[in-house]
């Protein structure tokens, strides 16, 4: 009878549990860096997809069928705007949502295109000053939506806003330590610009903002000029783009890859980019070890533990005693 009722209450629990999950608001996201901060902000309060999965190109992303049920069931939808997600606006029309869609970039001041008119550069992320903007978006949004919640999304909020400061911050220091003739950042793509901006490098890229563009020869060029000039030891590949031209360019002139970068996508999950908080992190890591010159394989190399002679010394010493052993017999 104890087994039986032990049961049941277990397929209580679990019903309840289930009932508790699919009764969440369902908040969308177009890309994997706004599910997080998302995330951060709301914990268990919600239910967070983004369209667009870990790993993908959002410039060149092309929606399936799930993403219009997906958009449909949804409660809220958070999107950059900014030239950013191109097929979004065709994906909400199609799945007759009737979500509240909220743009995140609300109060930034974006950075206009050189090239083209009324065009301009969506990755306003990219800035942990900009991220600070972002998230009190996203904290409106979510208290207009879970007004009854507004204590426990007021801490989480404050809480995670202190930890983007401290990461603006951080940054600044780290960028500090790359010798002045040195701060060029050489990507694939033209991502990079608020960060520059807010950090103090000057950045070039083969591919403008969006990664939907043809390669010219006069911008292979310039980048070589640049290398040429600068003596910049390294250029660094995007985590959601093709690496082989960067590698070719590395090739073309004798300089060296300085480690992935993260922009338009976190990485996976266990990563130490899995975050936006992680993703600003490693990237300016990533930075600085290159551009200091450093690099994995001149890092001190590590003393062997003194354990480990030991070990050696009985394993050397029981072998000449096996062999002598066997040499007398």
């Amino acid at each position: 009878m104890k087994k039986f009722l032990h049961i049941i209450s277990v397929c209580l629990l679990a019903h309840t549990a289930v009932y508790a999950y699919a009764s969440k608001p369902l908040v969308v996201t177009t890309a994997s860096m706004f599910a997080d901060m998302t995330r951060q902000i709301a914990g268990e309060l919600v239910k967070v997809r983004s369209i667009v999965p870990i790993g993908g190109d959002p410039h060149i992303y092309e929606p399936v069928p799930d993403d219009v049920a997906l958009a449909r069931q949804a409660q809220l939808i958070l999107r950059n705007e900014l030239t950013f997600e191109g097929w979004l606006n065709e994906l909400i029309e199609n799945s007759g949502t009737k979500a509240q869609i909220v743009t995140i970039t609300q109060g930034i001041t974006p950075i206009q295109s050189a090239q083209y008119h009324n065009a301009t550069d969506p990755h306003a992320w990219m800035s942990a000053a900009n991220g600070l903007i972002y998230i009190r978006n996203i904290y409106q949004s979510l208290l207009a939506l879970l007004p009854q919640h507004r204590d426990t999304l007021e801490a989480r909020y404050q809480r995670y806003a202190s930890q983007i400061q401290e990461l603006d911050q951080w940054i600044f220091q780290q960028i500090d330590s790359i010798p002045p003739q040195w701060r060029i950042l050489i990507t694939s793509h033209d991502a990079f610009q608020y960060y520059g901006r807010r950090y103090g490098l000057q950045l070039e890229s083969v591919l403008g903002t969006s990664t939907d563009a043809d390669v010219r020869t006069a911008d292979i060029m310039r980048l070589y000029q640049v290398l040429d000039k600068h003596q910049v030891p390294a250029i660094f590949i995007e985590s959601t783009i093709n690496p082989k031209l960067l590698q070719q360019v590395a090739k073309d002139k004798h300089v060296r890859i300085g480690g992935k970068l993260y922009a338009d996508s976190l990485g996976p999950k266990d990563s130490p980019a899995g975050t936006y908080i992680g993703m600003l992190q490693h990237n300016t890591r990533t930075i600085v070890r290159a551009l200091t010159g450093q690099h994995e394989a001149q890092l001190p190399i590590q003393p062997t533990p003194a354990w480990l002679w030991m070990a050696l010394g009985v394993v050397q010493i029981g072998s000449l005693l096996w062999i002598s052993w066997h040499v007398w017999e």
